[in-house]
């Protein structure tokens, strides 16, 4: 089950990015807003080749009630650890 839902993040990452990428890390994450607790998972850390700015890119996907929803970030300042691709995701709402 991890492997597939690697794999379908590495999908996401390489078409939303258009460039490919391979796994390095895992980051578990828990973050809240407003007092709630907004995302309380695994981050997942992809090496990317071919992209113009970015070497890496930070992902995860959660449901949002009808289809998994794949967030894919990059890391570019201010986004340099994968708490800040969670908290930029929840500023821009992406959890709505």
């Amino acid at each position: 089950m991890k492997s597939e839902y690697l794999d379908n993040l590495r999908g996401a990452v390489s078409a939303l990015h258009e460039c490919a990428c391979f796994h390095s890390a895992t980051t578990h994450v828990t973050e809240t807003f407003q007092g709630d607790k907004v995302w309380d998972g695994d981050v997942e850390t992809f090496t990317l080749t071919g992209h113009t700015t970015a070497d890496e890119a930070f992902a995860w996907a959660f449901d949002n009630g009808k289809e998994p929803q794949y967030i894919a970030v990059l890391r570019l300042p201010p986004i340099n650890e994968p708490v800040d691709a969670v908290r930029a995701a929840i500023a821009s709402g992406a959890f709505r």
